[in-house]
């Protein structure tokens, strides 16, 4: 293997650049110096050409890397102006110029028309062999493409299986993210990110303000680069119709990331390449005299705009990789919209508020951001958590639409969403200064309407957002201390921490192997009393209890005499072993009750 193969880029996805070139051996040997057009050190080289015609521009298509001893250069600054002028037209990507036989420094008219033509002149000190050169680069050009088409056939293939497999939306922007070493989102027309897979950072560095920002990126027609922060974006498309966009950021690509390979002088980032339109964009490049190139991501129609967000380090530009990438996510995800019969807003709400009851989120600026680019405010805001237990799994769908349209109608905004099979999440975000008990109540109408036998539980309002996993677990504990049919209260249609008494208590807690042993330590001898013979003491038990202690009304409520509940009472004593004129014992035999009551589901 030769010292050139060795040290060859590695470009990993995006074409070899003049700086590229420049820094192999076999040109890094002659000493090569940027003297104009040290921006134009990352624009992709198409061919090398080695010339010493006065007007090679006729045989040139663009691209090229001229190579030149000087000989054929004109003596008169017009005819260097000309010379150079026709290099410019076609597209050249740089022109070199050997300091060995004609010139040992180069001629001041050419400077500055190649300075006038932003076309980058590079100097070399020494001799150079240009054919090896042409054949070095012309075997990395070709072995690029070649490596181009098989990656390329690799991610329609990963693609492809993707999509006959059924993934959804989350699953398919992961791909994207894994492949293309960069964020991507997708959102809705009405600029809800509804999925957003980083890559290399947090979320909330991808979506904060993100409607803001999206608006301000207007689509186009198919995939390109648009915005002010040069975002790459791809139609997504629902029955024939747009239904949103996923959007690829321009964030700097991963080690991994086909666009985030180092250059061969050991600098981060990829030349710029023509996007979808033709239009080629440069990013940072450390040229070969150690100027760097300003990153410029190509609009749509060619304009240079910013590749981030102010501040931002520059970004890689995107390479045809990143287009393919793009284009086989959003032409997966219209196939899967077809698919899956859930709207993707409702798995999103669903996936939201499973990370925020759960606690999911890295950190509470992550939640901000995910939770407002969903579309829900939560600056000047107060949440209220609700759980809502519908009777059966075929329930949800209807209930949950239902709640989601009764949402909007009370002017509140909220995100509804499936938490396990027969339960359903509700996050209401309201102004400071709304009363949430008229809101709740409405919701709580609505819900009971479709599936008699709902339940709604309502946990106490949090200030922000770091208060709702509170919010929510106060919900959950009020659920799971309602009974199936539990009464509602008098002055409203849901549950609340403050209806939970002692029963409502034991009964949330009946799976408790300690609540289970209090119960049959209390009460087991009597219940094995009765079982064996016949008798009904617990019952008299009940009954003397529910009179606190008064054995008038607990015989006129039992239908019996006085002296058949005192004997009763005494037989209850023997076998127990207690005292039931002592009021701590009887509180103890009243709470083991309680809790029996509870496990046998009464």
């Amino acid at each position: 293997m030769s010292e050139n193969q060795r040290r060859a880029p590695a470009p990993a996805g995006r074409p070899l650049t003049v700086a590229d070139v420049l820094a192999l051996p076999v040109l890094a040997q002659g000493g090569p110096r940027v003297v104009t057009g040290p921006d134009g050190v990352d624009r992709p080289v198409r061919w090398v050409h080695i010339t010493e015609l006065t007007d090679p521009a006729s045989f040139l298509k663009g691209g090229e890397l001229v190579l030149t001893t000087g000989m054929p250069l004109p003596d008169d600054p017009a005819g260097v102006r000309r010379y150079v002028d026709e290099l410019a037209a076609v597209g050249a990507a740089a022109l070199v110029l050997e300091l060995v036989r004609r010139y040992h420094r180069p001629p001041d008219a050419l400077v500055a028309a190649c300075r006038a033509r932003g076309l980058p002149l590079v100097t070399l000190a020494r001799d150079v062999n240009f054919l090896e050169v042409t054949q070095v680069v012309h075997a990395l050009l070709l072995g690029n493409q070649a490596d181009a088409m098989r990656r390329s056939q690799r991610i329609h293939e990963a693609f492809t299986a993707l999509t006959l497999r059924g993934a959804g939306p989350e699953e398919l922007l992961r791909a994207a993210a894994e492949t293309s070493g960069r964020t991507v989102v997708l959102e809705n027309l009405v600029h809800q990110a509804l999925a957003c897979e980083p890559s290399g950072g947090p979320a909330q560095a991808a979506l904060t303000g993100w409607e803001r920002r999206s608006r301000a990126t207007v689509s186009g027609d198919g995939t390109g680069v648009r915005g002010p922060e040069g975002w790459l974006v791809a139609p997504v498309e629902y029955q024939g119709e747009r239904w949103g966009r996923v959007v690829m950021l321009p964030g700097p690509a991963g080690p991994s990331g086909p666009s985030g390979a180092a250059g061969p002088s050991g600098a981060a980032g990829p030349s710029g390449v023509a996007g979808p339109s033709g239009v080629a964009g440069p990013s940072r490049a450390a040229g070969p005299a150690g100027v760097a190139g300003p990153s410029r991501a190509a609009g749509p129609s060619g304009a240079a705009g910013p590749s981030g967000a102010a501040g931002a380090a520059p970004a890689p530009a995107f390479g045809p990789e990143d287009v393919t990438v793009l284009e086989r996510t959003a032409m997966a995800l219209t196939i899967a919209r077809l698919t899956h019969p859930t709207s993707w807003e409702r798995s999103a709400h669903r996936g939201a508020l499973r990370d925020l009851v759960e606690q999911r989120y890295r950190s509470p600026a992550e939640a901000h951001a995910r939770i407002t680019a969903l579309g829900l405010p939560t600056e000047h805001s107060r949440f209220v958590a609700a759980v809502v237990d519908v009777p059966a799994a075929q329930d949800t769908a209807r209930t949950e639409d239902r709640l989601s349209r009764e949402a909007g109608v009370t002017g509140a905004q909220a995100l509804v969403g499936l938490l396990a099979p027969t339960r359903l999440g509700v996050l209401l975000a309201l102004r400071p200064s709304q009363p949430w008990r008229p809101v709740v109540e409405r919701l709580s109408r609505a819900a009971l309407g479709p599936a008699p036998g709902t339940a709604v539980s309502v946990g106490s309002p949090a200030s922000d957002l770091a208060g709702v996993p509170r919010s929510f677990r106060e919900a959950t504990r009020v659920a799971e201390a309602t009974e199936p049919g539990q009464a509602l209260p008098p002055d409203r249609s849901f549950h609340e921490r403050c209806d939970i008494g002692l029963g409502r208590l034991l009964f949330a807690l009946r799976d408790d192997p300690r609540v289970q042993e209090y119960a049959e330590r209390q009460l087991g001898r009597l219940l094995d009393h009765d079982a064996r013979h016949g008798t009904h003491l617990l019952a008299t038990l009940r009954g003397y209890l529910d009179a606190a202690g008064n054995k008038t009304v607990a015989a006129r409520a039992g239908g019996l005499s006085r002296e058949t509940v005192y004997q009763r009472l005494r037989a209850i004593e023997r076998v127990l072993g207690r005292d039931l004129e002592s009021g701590a014992q009887r509180t103890e035999l009243h709470v083991a009750l309680q809790a029996l009551d509870a496990l046998r589901g009464r």
